[in-house]
């Protein structure tokens, strides 16, 4: 792994850390006094030892007082450890709630390209399995940490106290330890990172497989898609298995050179007490001290496995708070206010791709409160200029005026907010029927809910429903179909009343009789209103003011209906494709 990435990293996480001095200095406080406890613990431990000579030669006085003090000391330790741990608790669990709050903020800045090379249920796994693993390793390596610290130090000084030739023993196999997590740690972290990258991937290909149900049984895809999956959790078990092999070889080995360490002190403090240097109660207490100075070490080699998933985790959410926001409105932007809806594209031109163009030089007057229906097979470019429309993607050549002015001197907010938007794939967010219908325009009467629900036909459907207005829909609540959810976006659009409307394929979900019905509504809301029209069944858009025939990003033809019928040119084609 790359040190400057890890730095950058740790300095991100530090951040978010920092904002809880007052809990970092709680923990720091407890563990000091639990440190000193624990080392004032151990040494009287060797005290107590010393008070047993022989046979019938025990200072029971003596060692009635060294117990005393020693449990009034453990208890302190007990205390201190608890505390320890809810302050850890606390910093660990608050600042993954900002980190998370600030990665979801940051999601909604991102431009929709950023999406678009996106798994879902990847971008899932990085607010839920990522997030979740750096709690747990700050959790973890803080209660190693804090207390491990004052540990160290004061096992340190107390070891130099009682006997400095034992102590170069334990500092000498220290620094090993050290070099066995460092050289593990660089070798295992790539396949920590490989292990995250796949468990997104298999939980966005869950999702979207749980999703799509229906689809899978309708094709008989259920032998594919499992196949496919054990090749991605195949996948999983490979990086796993290296980083779970290469990052547990770190805990025994540590340990294997702490032995040594006992081993030497044992025969050495045993030299040492047979000359009369030291007593059997100094040994004693050494070897726990040597063990006190080691253990965090030890900890912290036993949790690298949490440490290097959390970092790989980190480095997922980064990617997140890293990636370049939507470009910012000009300083200058102002508030589109009073829409008249007249709409002109100027010299157009745009790509996904750089070396892909899809559209260029396109050109286009609207009038306020036109109609405009743009058709053309699929690719042509239709849905590409209504995303250009609302600044979903940038242009890369040309202007788009909305009232006269370019759309770029417009805050985004207000532009987006002038459309009322139905497209063909439908959302709704789980909560009652009520609320999704006023999702675009809170505080409305119910009576004006009510009105727009029976204006759009989905009156009938929703007071069949267990609660009316007030049933619940969504994950957890009553399963609409795909012509219902549509009934309610178009309520929606009706409710929100914006100047100019977008509707691509807005009734492809609902039925003919249905979608007749709806057409007066349509007709109804469109009045005075600028509208674009995407549709497929060509019988929706005969009255049109202006009908756009698209084919790969240029209009080849332009006209009302009959008119374009006439030309007998690639509309009549497409229109006597579905009709004749």
């Amino acid at each position: 792994m790359n040190k400057k990435i890890s730095k950058q990293q740790f300095k991100h996480l530090l951040a978010y850390l920092l904002v809880y001095k007052i809990q970092i200095f709680g923990a720091l406080l407890a563990a000091l006094l639990g440190g000193i406890a624990a080392v004032l613990g151990t040494y009287y431990t060797g005290r107590g030892i010393d008070q047993i000579i022989g046979e019938g030669q025990v200072h029971f006085a003596q060692l009635t007082k060294v117990l005393g003090i020693m449990i009034g000391l453990y208890l302190v330790v007990i205390v201190t450890q608890l505390l320890v741990q809810y302050f850890a608790n606390k910093i660990s669990y608050q600042a993954i709630r900002d980190l998370r709050i600030d990665a979801f903020e940051k999601v909604n800045q991102l431009p929709l390209a950023f999406f678009d090379g996106q798994s879902k249920g990847d971008l899932i796994s990085r607010f839920t399995n990522d997030l979740d693993s750096i709690s747990d390793a700050i959790n973890v390596t803080m209660n190693s940490l804090f207390s491990g610290i004052v540990i160290v130090v004061a096992s340190l000084g107390y070891m130099l106290y009682l006997s400095p030739l034992l102590t170069m023993v334990v500092l000498t196999t220290t620094p090993i330890i050290f070099v066995i997590a460092f050289i593990v740690a660089k070798f295992s972290q790539k396949h920590f990172t490989g292990q995250q990258k796949v468990v997104g991937e298999i939980s966005g290909y869950v999702s979207e497989m749980v999703g799509n149900q229906k689809i899978v049984k309708a094709f008989g895809y259920e032998a594919a898609m499992l196949a496919a999956f054990n090749q991605k959790n195949q996948r999983l078990y490979t990086w796993g298995q290296k980083a779970q092999f290469t990052s547990s070889i770190t805990n025994p080995s540590a340990r294997f050179v702490d032995h040594l360490a006992y081993l030497f002190i044992g025969v050495i403090g045993g030299l040492l007490v047979l000359s009369g240097q030291i007593t059997v109660g100094v040994v004693s207490s050494f070897v726990i001290y040597s063990a006190q100075f080691s253990k965090p070490f030890i900890e912290l080699s036993g949790i690298t496995t949490q440490i290097q998933t959390a970092f790989a985790g980190l480095s997922r959410i980064l990617t997140i708070m890293r990636t370049p926001p939507e470009e910012p409105n000009s300083p200058t932007a102002i508030t589109l206010s009073n829409c008249r809806g007249e709409v002109v594209f100027k010299q157009v031109a745009f790509a996904y791709e750089a070396d892909k163009p899809l559209i260029q030089d396109f050109n286009l007057t609207v009038s306020p409160g036109e109609t405009v229906a743009i058709v053309g097979q699929t690719g042509a470019g239709k849905t590409t200029l209504v995303n250009l429309l609302m600044r979903f993607y940038e242009l890369n050549s040309g202007h788009i005026y909305i009232d006269g002015k370019k759309s770029t001197d417009y805050t985004r907010d207000s532009l987006r907010r002038a459309f009322g938007m139905v497209l063909q794939d439908t959302w709704l967010y789980s909560g009652t029927i009520a609320d999704n219908i006023a999702y675009g325009k809170p505080g409305v009467t119910r009576e004006e809910i009510v009105h727009v629900a029976k204006e759009a036909y989905a009156d009938s459907f929703i007071r069949k429903l267990p609660k009316g207005y007030e049933t619940i829909i969504g994950e957890k609540g009553v399963s609409l179909s795909a012509g219902q959810r549509q009934l309610l976006t178009i309520a929606r659009a009706m409710l929100a009343d914006a100047p100019m409307l977008i509707l691509d394929e807005a009734t492809s979900s609902v039925d003919t009789l249905t979608e007749q019905r709806i057409q007066d509504g349509f007709l109804s809301m469109m009045t005075g209103k600028t509208s674009f029209v995407i549709a497929h069944r060509l019988s929706t858009i005969k009255e049109a003011d202006l009908i756009l025939v698209m084919e790969q990003g240029r209009v080849v033809e332009t006209g009302k209906h009959e008119a374009l019928l006439e030309k007998n040119g690639f509309y009549a084609k497409l229109y006597q494709a579905q009709f004749e």
